[in-house]
This record gives structure tokens, C-alpha cells and sequence, in this order.
């Protein structure tokens, strides 16, 4: 029993040591962050408080000057080579004579007092210009007016979609004018869709939408009419010009709107002859010894079978004396004596051989690819077959070298 007596007085002895040096040194610990506290703090009870601010400012512009050293400045690859200029507090920006370098000038905010900043210049507005749109000026001699339009097909609903926007500069018989148009799906010509009419103006706004349901298989040979008509005070309908657009050199997707313009072209009045008029184009490049030639629509063709299954091509020969030098062929547009081709085909001619040269062109219908009917066929220049027309046609093309000479002609 003693022995234990004794060793509790031991243990409480020592935990009774342990707990006055803890304390003491908490104690110790406290005093000395006081005494520290009061030397950091002495100094600003003798400063004002507009010196305390200052230099609280100082104290930011230096380290945000420390920071803005740390980035480095890359100089742009194009204007490597340049004479940059190293700005301070007293120095002043030289005139730059690069038109597109135009260094600022006036007084410098605390950025320019930065030892590494440096003046690239400015951005020249004249070089971010949108190019202008020279569609709404730019008329040629004898035009009557432009029409704009959008296309956009939708695959899902087998929907075609037609936006007429606008027309521009229309040349009516009258002082006023008061136009609409009518939109056809060729080659469907007993239905179309019509415009409201706008009044008394030449450059009518639309605005409008409009919907043809053609099927994707047949959208190729599909062909969009444009009728620009002006209503008089009498109440008559006075065509004005047209606009014939194939669709089948279109890509038309349901994300691609085709945004289009094409000039008005007077329609021919002329009734069509026996078999049915070609018209086409004719050009000369003599520089490249080139012949184009731009087979653009018939009308009026006496077609054996009409039906959808019937193709109806244009094949363009070219001759020399009597011997077949090349032909090549239009792609079959079906079921219609009013086809639209548009299409372009260049041969290799050399100048000194126009004299003896000619083209052939023939209007063929293909029955279910199983035999083919000559329509109507017209021969153009100096040999074999010309008559008045045909002759003239070739002799313009030679006098307005690199120029499209476009005309009408009779088949025989």
C-alpha cells in the first residue's frame, strides 16, 4: 500500500509538472507576438493617412508591373522586321509611315509606363470593308431588269421551295408600273403560282415563298419559268421578260439555299415553225482557236410518242468540208417539246479552218432507249446547207471575237 501511495504522488507530481511548463510556454508564445505586433504597427501612428494610401499604391503597381514582366510579347510573324520603339514615362511615340500602323499618341495610361509594352498599332477598318454587291449596280446596256430568287429543296417532304425576293430596274411600255410574276415548274406550263401584284414601282420588293411538290427521281429534269407581267389601268397583262432556270446543274440540299439573280430575256413571240426552233449561241476565241457552243432550249418540237418515258437530246456536230471532225450531246430532257438544256461545249478550231467549217445540230427523241427519231436538224456557216439566218449567225460570231451570240433558228 505504500508503494502505491508513493508512486501516485510520482505520477501527479509529473503531470502537474507538464501542466505548469504548457502553460508557461503558451504564455512565452503570446508575449512575443505582442511584442512583434507593436513593432510592425508603431510606424503608423507617426504616417498620415494620405502616405499610407500612397504607398499602398505603389505597392500594387509594382507588383502588377512584375506580373506584366513575367508575360512574354510575341511579335505577329507578318511584322517581323519592324523597328519597335521602347516606351518610358518621358518618351513620346514617333509618326509610324505604314498607313496601317497608326501609333497612338496623347497622353499614355499607367499601361505605357510598363518598360516592356510596346505600340503595334491599330486596326485599319478599310481592310474589314464587305465587298460590294455590284449586282444591284451593275447593268448592262439594253437590260430590262433583274430578277432575285432562292431555291432550296427539301429531301424529307419531297417539297421544292421558291422564294421570289426581288425585281430591279423593269423597263415598262408605260411611265408607271405595277408588275407580278408567275412561276412555273416546267415542264408543267397549264399550272403555276402567282405574286402579289406591287404598285406603281420598277423595283419591286416580294418577299414571298412558294412550294411545288416534285418528286427527288424527277427534280433534275424539272426547269423554273419566270414571267414578269405589268398590269395597266385597263386591266391587261403586258409581259415584260422572263427567267428559264434549270435545275438540274444545282446542287440542292435541305442546309444549301441557293441565293440566285439572272437579267429578264424578252420571250419570242414568234409562233414556232413546222418542226420547231432551236436556239443556241455561238462564240470564237481566235487567241485559244476555240468554238463554243451554248445549246440553250427548243420549242415547239413535233414529238412521236408524248409521254414521260420520252428523251428528247441535242447532239452538236462539227464539220469540215464533208468530214466529221467530232460530236458530242446534250443530256435527254423527258417528256416535253419545250426542253431546256443550257449546256456548254467547247471544239478545237484553228482560224484559217472557219471558212470551210460548219456545226450540225441535231434534235433526237429516244424512245425507252430502244430507237431514236430525227426531229429537226440546222446547219450553221460558210459550207454545206446555210441559209440566210445561219450564214449570218456564224459571219457575227467571227466579227465579235470572245462574244456570245445568241439567236433562234428553225428546224428542217
Amino acid at each position: 500500500e505504500q508503494a502505491v501511495a508513493v508512486a501516485g504522488a510520482v505520477i501527479g507530481g509529473i503531470l502537474l509538472f507538464v501542466l505548469i511548463g504548457t502553460t508557461a510556454y503558451l504564455l512565452w508564445k503570446k508575449f512575443c507576438c505582442l511584442r512583434s505586433y507593436e513593432k510592425l504597427t508603431s510606424p503608423i501612428k507617426t504616417t498620415n493617412a494620405s502616405a499610407f494610401f500612397q504607398d499602398q499604391t505603389n505597392s500594387e503597381m509594382q507588383l502588377k508591373s512584375t506580373r506584366s514582366r513575367s508575360v512574354p510579347f510575341i511579335i505577329p510573324p507578318t511584322l517581323h522586321g519592324r523597328d519597335w520603339i521602347n516606351l518610358t514615362n518621358e518618351e513620346q511615340v514617333q509618326e509610324d509611315s505604314d498607313p496601317h500602323m497608326i501609333p497612338q499618341s496623347g497622353p499614355r495610361s499607367s499601361f505605357h509606363s510598363l518598360a516592356g509594352a510596346y505600340v503595334v498599332g491599330t486596326i485599319n477598318p478599310g481592310l474589314y470593308k464587305i465587298p460590294e454587291d455590284k449586282s444591284e449596280t451593275d447593268f448592262p446596256d439594253g437590260n430590262i431588269g433583274r430578277l432575285w430568287f432562292s431555291v432550296e429543296y427539301d429531301q424529307e417532304s419531297e417539297r421544292l421551295l421558291v422564294s421570289l425576293i426581288k425585281v430591279r430596274k423593269l423597263q415598262p411600255p408605260a411611265d408607271s408600273c405595277s408588275p407580278f410574276v408567275k412561276i412555273y415548274l416546267l415542264p408543267d406550263e397549264r399550272s403555276y403560282l402567282q405574286s402579289k401584284t406591287k404598285r406603281k414601282t420598277l423595283n419591286p420588293q416580294f418577299d414571298e415563298n412558294f412550294v411545288f411538290q416534285v418528286s427527288s427521281k424527277m427534280l433534275l429534269q424539272r426547269t423554273l419559268k419566270f414571267l414578269v407581267y405589268h398590269v395597266d389601268k385597263q386591266k391587261k397583262h403586258h409581259l415584260l421578260g422572263q427567267v428559264i432556270f434549270p435545275l438540274k446543274n444545282e446542287v440542292l440540299t435541305d442546309d444549301n439555299k441557293l441565293v440566285i439573280w439572272r437579267d429578264l430575256e424578252k420571250e419570242n413571240l414568234e409562233p414556232p415553225s413546222e418542226y420547231g426552233d432551236i436556239q443556241f449561241s455561238l462564240s470564237y476565241n481566235d487567241y485559244l482557236g476555240r468554238l463554243t457552243v451554248v445549246v440553250l432550249r427548243a420549242r415547239g418540237l413535233k414529238l412521236q410518242e408524248e409521254n414521260h418515258a420520252v428523251g428528247v437530246y441535242v447532239k452538236v456536230s462539227l464539220m469540215n468540208h464533208n468530214k466529221f471532225i467530232k460530236s458530242k450531246k446534250t443530256a435527254a430532257v423527258l417528256g416535253t417539246p419545250s426542253p431546256v438544256y443550257n449546256e456548254t461545249f467547247s471544239f478545237k478550231a484553228d482560224q484559217t479552218e472557219l471558212d470551210t467549217a460548219s456545226l450540225s445540230l441535231s434534235v433526237l427523241q429516244s424512245i425507252k432507249g430502244e430507237k431514236t427519231l430525227l426531229l429537226g436538224r440546222v446547219v450553221v456557216g460558210p459550207f454545206m446547207y446555210t441559209r440566210g439566218k445561219e450564214l449570218e449567225h456564224w459571219n457575227e460570231m467571227i466579227s465579235k471575237p470572245k462574244e456570245l451570240v445568241k439567236r433562234w433558228h428553225a428546224l428542217c
